[in-house]
């Protein structure tokens, strides 16, 4: 058992029409002048933007907007937000929409506090000391940014994308209302919840097997995303399987199902560099990540993956053959994904078969030019990505 700090100051406010509130908690968390920052389509359609500023205009808030955000945000994009925020004396982040328009924020909130270029800080090269605050308004459960550390972006020069994690961008506030969610499509739906059950799975699958509480709570948290993600496939406006989704997805990224356990992070680590060249949606990369990474390493800890086959996959458990039973619950994670419409290999992800060259790239970058390792389970070196992609493509 590792010891750990556990650190989540987010404040949540959850329910019905829990928007209303935004004004109020803007004031109280500081902010006088906002840039309200969101992507462009469903926050429009769905009137929610025009209802986020017409609250802020009742409370006496003055703001400015920034649309446009797209899946695997664009550090062009960041950058014309830290420029605008400069320009207009703006104190305070208000993030409207899904994880990619938070990571969004949060690359603004750090580049408006500082000299020279924010992609420095997801370089590693700076490392910030404060930050514009941030909060947001939930309309997509999936990346769980509205209460982690963590944002990942994508710099359209060399298509490279790159996550930062900084206690200082978790948000001051995150309002989630589940019935924002419903107009969701399947496959946005379904890449969601495999998104934030692989964030805890990178925590789970781990060699520190004497922290029982954290993995039960990991387990429950993966049960109860299978069954509400069934539920809302079939009913869309489902509130209380939303609200499961919309809640889980949180909790599943907040640090709390790592708590006394090291933390994995490769097979996100490999599925940047493929929705870095292919602009696929990050679930869905996960998904058809996964499997072949879980073959490769699961020796490292086979109980491990027995735990998970019987407890969360519901696989019966051959104790003449934890390997076996061990296989078997990655075949069952298989299926799971393809019965929830998420591809299991790299070919399914972009319909074609990838080269050996889209290939060896990928590992360039994963590895930063072989000089980095990923992983935590098993470290993997640039042989190993190379392996896996080799595995996963179908």
């Amino acid at each position: 058992m590792k010891d750990f700090k556990y650190y989540a100051p987010t404040e949540v406010v959850f329910g019905k029409d829990s928007e209303n509130q935004v004004a109020q908690l803007v004031k109280k968390h500081g902010g006088t002048k906002v840039l309200v920052h969101y992507g462009g389509q469903s926050a429009v359609k769905s009137g929610l933007l025009d209802k986020i500023c017409g609250l802020l205009e009742e409370g006496g808030i003055p703001f400015v907007k920034l649309g446009g955000v797209v899946p695997n945000p664009r550090l062009s994009l960041a950058q014309r937000g830290i420029e605008l925020c400069r320009k207009e004396g703006v104190d305070f982040i208000l993030a409207v929409g899904g994880g990619s328009v938070i990571d969004s924020s949060k690359c603004i909130g750090y580049g408006v506090c500082m000299e020279g270029d924010v992609w420095d800080v997801y370089l590693g090269k700076v490392t910030p000391k404060k930050m514009l605050p941030l909060a947001c308004v939930l309309t997509i459960p999936a990346a769980g940014s509205e209460m982690s550390e963590s944002s990942v972006i994508t710099n359209e020069d060399g298509d490279v994308k790159l996550g930062y994690s900084n206690n200082l961008s978790r948000p001051k506030f995150a309002i989630m209302n589940p019935e924002r969610t419903f107009t969701l499509p399947p496959y946005q739906t379904a890449a969601g919840v495999t998104d934030m059950m692989m964030h805890t799975m990178e925590r789970y699958f781990t060699k520190d097997d004497d922290m029982d509480i954290t993995t039960d709570m990991a387990e429950a948290l993966l049960r109860s995303m299978k069954n509400a993600v069934f539920a809302v496939l079939k009913n869309p406006q489902d509130y209380r399987y939303r609200a499961q989704i919309m809640w889980g997805g949180s909790l599943m990224h907040n640090g709390l199902t790592g708590c006394g356990i090291s933390d994995d992070w490769a097979t996100h680590q490999l599925e940047h560099e493929l929705s870095g060249m292919f602009d696929v949606t990050h679930g869905a990369g996960l998904a058809a990540v996964w499997p072949s990474w879980a073959r490769y390493v699961m020796h490292e800890n086979v109980s491990r993956f027995v735990r998970f086959s019987v407890n969360v996959m519901d696989v019966p458990n051959d104790f003449t053959d934890p390997e076996g039973t061990a296989l078997r619950g990655i075949e069952a994670m298989e299926r799971f994904y393809h019965a929830i419409g998420m591809p299991i290999n790299i070919k399914e992800l972009i319909g074609r078969n990838i080269t050996n060259e889209e290939i060896k790239e990928m590992v360039r970058k994963c590895s930063r030019d072989y000089q980095r390792t990923c992983g935590c389970l098993k470290v993997l070196k640039a042989d190993d990505m190379e392996a896996i992609y080799m595995m996963a493509r179908g």
